[in-house]
């Protein structure tokens, strides 16, 4: 908020002012004031052990179904450092880092008012369960459209590959498009 206040002919001071303000509140502490024994109090406090890795630390169970081969099954998936029984833990774990972002939830829902490509992906599902960023995780994925296609290709690897990434566009199997529009009038 900018607070406003009349100067009248002293209006040309007002930068002075402010800076002259600025290195007094800057200044207000003298160096010789801080000693070795007060540095300590400004270091951070020391790690506690629940947050330090490995004790409550990024903790993933994905549970897949319908993938076919041998993506069916559930796998644990361990971060920082990465481990557990996925096939491909380290990838995994970087997938969801890349995909994270500060005030976004890697693992949100498509939003219910997008609008989504008509296009199947298959019956694969999968539920992913656990903690990530201190944050419980609990998703659940399919591959009805184009939009739950596209966020289930973005954690690639954590969730397996499913007859290669989906393309809008491709060409069905009488030869016509196989992507319609939802919103699109009918013909």
């Amino acid at each position: 908020m900018l607070q406003v206040t009349r100067l009248g002919r002293f209006a040309r001071f007002a930068p002075l002012v402010i800076g002259v303000g600025s290195v007094v509140s800057l200044s207000a502490v003298p160096a010789a004031a801080v000693s070795g024994s007060s540095l300590s109090a400004l270091a951070p406090p020391p790690v506690r052990d629940e947050d330090r890795a490995g004790a409550g630390g990024d903790h993933l169970t994905v549970t897949v179904r319908n993938a076919g081969g041998d993506a069916d099954g559930t796998y644990e998936v361990d971060c920082h450092p990465g481990g557990g029984s996925h096939p491909d833990a380290g990838g995994a774990c970087g997938v969801v880092e890349r995909n994270t972002r500060w005030g976004k939830d890697a693992f949100a829902p498509v939003p219910g008012d997008s609008v989504c490509a008509m296009q199947y992906g298959g019956p694969a599902t999968a539920h992913v369960t656990g903690t990530w960023a201190g944050r419980p995780v609990d998703a659940r994925f399919d591959r009805s459209n184009g939009c739950e296609i596209g966020r289930w290709d973005r954690l690639v690897p954590l969730l397996p590959e499913v007859g290669g990434k989906a393309r809008q566009g491709s060409t069905g199997p009488h030869g016509g498009l196989s992507v319609f529009m939802a919103d699109a009038p009918a013909p």
